[in-house]
């Protein structure tokens, strides 16, 4: 965990029976991404915990998160291809944030992804300012955008080191 988040952890692996506490996050997180967008049926949104329940179990997704005290406060989910990975729903809870715990999670991501994952993609939206700050700041590179209703998500790209030298 970076220091700024307490500095008493490291990010932990979440698996299907974390699907609860992760619905629970994910839903308070993506509040004020909902508002920011005017979209209230955003995908992290509607997910079911089956849904979530479904992606942790699965061998090609993996999940990591924050917790303090015994409650999740912060999580990941990359899902891993041949050589590419999806990160997707970093969350961090709304008391917690800025506090570098998004920060810590995706740097224990670039670290921890299997040697043969040589780039990292994701997105968010266009309204999703302390995001885009924080995946410009990390190195992810904007590819594209795509609509999404009547706002835009931006897609970012970032290589990652060789597996030689990971």
């Amino acid at each position: 965990m970076p220091p700024a988040a307490g500095g008493t952890a490291l990010p932990v692996r979440l698996t299907a029976t974390d699907a609860g506490e992760v619905l629970t996050l994910q839903r308070a997180a993506y509040v004020t991404e909902a508002q920011a967008h005017d979209d209230l049926r955003m995908p992290p949104l509607t997910e079911t915990l089956d849904d979530i329940r479904a992606q942790l179990a699965r061998p090609s997704c993996l999940a990591w998160g924050y917790r303090e005290a015994g409650r999740l406060v912060a999580a990941v989910r990359v899902e891993l291809g041949e050589t590419t990975a999806g990160l997707g729903r970093l969350v961090v809870a709304p008391d917690r944030q800025g506090h570098g715990l998004g920060t810590g999670l995706l740097a224990h991501v670039e670290r921890h992804l299997p040697a043969r994952i040589g780039v990292i993609n994701l997105f968010t939206g266009e309204h999703s300012t302390a995001n885009l700050r924080l995946y410009r700041r990390l190195g992810y590179q904007e590819t594209h955008r795509t609509p999404e209703g009547h706002y835009q998500l931006i897609h970012f790209r970032k290589p990652l080191r060789q597996a030689s030298a990971r």
